[in-house]
């Protein structure tokens, strides 16, 4: 899938199972979310609203926590049919068109990143 009006913020499985945690307890559901498991990675499908960030000390957290935002290229999707060699799985499969906002999965992350890193 080529990204555009759908884009990705990729993050650590750790990172990213707190923020998804978050969001469902906040009603932002359902979430499309793809699994590289041995990358140890999870990557949200997201609209591409995202801003750059602007506070240095938050471009840093993002950075050193390994957060990757895709605006442009291809975004790979887990094949259809069993994966033998596991490179990407649905972890929540995308069962409707709804893509939560990018920025607010970034600044869920931001907000467990602040508590975490202190």
């Amino acid at each position: 899938m080529r990204a555009g009006l759908i884009g990705a913020v990729m993050m650590p499985t750790q990172l990213a199972q707190q923020v998804k945690t978050a969001l469902e307890g906040s009603g932002v559901t359902p979430l499309s979310i793809i699994g590289h498991p041995r990358a140890q990675m999870w990557t949200f499908l997201v609209r591409s609203d995202i801003r750059p960030v602007g506070d240095p000390g938050d471009v840093a957290r993002i950075w050193k926590a390994r957060v990757v935002v895709i605006r442009e290229g291809d975004i790979a999707l887990p094949s259809p049919a069993p994966d033998p060699l596991m490179v990407r799985t649905w972890v929540s499969p995308a069962i409707s068109t709804f893509r939560p906002s990018g920025a607010v999965v970034i600044a869920r992350a931001l907000s467990i990143l602040r508590q975490t890193r202190r």
